[in-house]
């Protein structure tokens, strides 16, 4: 295959810049421009996390943070899809949800911290808390969004052949709006991430995960090269889970990506 075709491939020059990126912070670190206990080479924190991954029991702690996050997402999606489905169908719940919505949805999540672990604890539920309260927006408004761009004719067919509101919703409007819907997903996984990290971090991290490493590292030990592994591992998370979400997106709704760039 030519080089300038392979090249052209978003995933390709993708991998070229996070190369140079970690090649950057090699050479800074190498070069002494900034103090290697601020900012250790990139080859030293590589080490360090794999003494993390093979000695320390960091596995667990990333386990612990993914299914806490898949968790969060989870009820994210459970509770974003069909609120976004009822308000998106029926305009005067819309109208009458408006001022509340918009009153709640500017609330930094990482406010509500101390209120949530006062309410449920350092563990689990106050992580789900946060990362649902924070990751429902994207999939509601998507949501909403979606069933405003549904073809009226489409709706009115369905009804036509004695279709009630919510088999309408359900077999045509929720099909229609589906793209929209994966696209508030991918939205809402990345920023449930940061937040069930930041939950962890900010909440004692008496639980474990990654956000618990990080606290540790940094309150008690200055360990800059720990903070960096882990924060490396959590952007691969983020990135797997952006490519996995991308890839059902075009695979299940090829129709909608027709002419986008591959």
């Amino acid at each position: 295959m030519p080089a300038s075709s392979l090249l052209a491939r978003p995933f390709v020059r993708g991998a070229i810049g996070v190369a140079l990126f970690l090649a950057a912070g090699e050479a800074i670190g190498r070069m002494g421009l900034v103090s290697r206990e601020d900012l250790p080479p990139t080859s030293e924190v590589l080490r360090t996390l794999w003494q993390m991954v093979t000695v320390e029991g960091f596995g667990s702690d990333v386990l612990i943070t993914t299914g806490n996050w898949l968790l969060g997402l989870a009820v994210a999606i459970a509770v974003g899809v069909p609120v976004g489905l009822l308000l998106g169908s029926v305009p005067i719940l819309n109208s009458a949800s408006r001022l509340a919505i918009d009153f709640l949805r500017p609330i930094p999540s990482v406010a509500l911290i101390p209120l949530a672990i006062l309410v449920f604890g350092t563990g689990t539920d106050m992580r789900v808390f946060i990362m649902v309260f924070a990751a429902i927006w994207p999939i509601l408004f998507n949501t909403i969004y979606g069933l405003m761009e549904v073809d009226p004719l489409a709706k009115e067919t369905a009804r036509s052949f004695g279709a009630g509101r919510l088999r309408v919703a359900l077999t045509v409007s929720l099909p229609s709006a589906a793209p929209f819907i994966m696209t508030g997903i991918r939205l809402a996984a990345t920023i449930a991430l940061i937040l069930e990290i930041t939950a962890e971090l900010l909440g004692g991290g008496g639980a474990g995960g990654i956000g618990k490493v990080i606290n540790v590292a940094t309150s008690g030990f200055g360990r800059m090269d720990v903070v960096l592994a882990a924060t490396l591992v959590a952007g691969v998370i983020g990135l797997l889970a952006n490519i996995v979400l991308e890839y059902v997106s075009r695979r299940g709704f090829a129709w909608a990506h027709t002419g986008a760039p591959s």
